[in-house]
């Protein structure tokens, strides 16, 4: 899936099959359901859904706990506006 596919999946009412669980974190997020975001973050225990969990948190401006998870992931908090030309799902979607 490339992010032209990911953005044209938004009009489903749920996540393609086969997502991962930090792909569908971006998914929900991207629908404006930060609650299932977050869900979705905290089932995935690895260094990526650490990654996305602290993208979620510091989206919502929780700068200790995004800088927590960060830490978690094993990353530096990348710069805002790669975050914000959604950095995340390009970088995801690649691996």
């Amino acid at each position: 899936m490339d992010i032209g596919e990911f953005r044209g999946a938004l009009q489903q009412s749920e996540p393609p099959a086969g997502l991962s669980l930090a792909l569908q974190t971006l998914w929900w997020d991207a629908r404006g359901d930060w609650t299932r975001a977050h869900e979705c973050a905290q089932l995935d225990e690895g260094k990526t859904g650490s990654s996305v969990h602290a993208y979620l948190h510091r989206k919502e401006g929780d700068l200790s706990n995004a800088r927590y998870w960060y830490n978690r992931a094993g990353r530096r908090r990348p710069p805002w506006r790669w975050m914000r030309n959604g950095g995340v799902g390009r970088e995801l979607l690649a691996s």
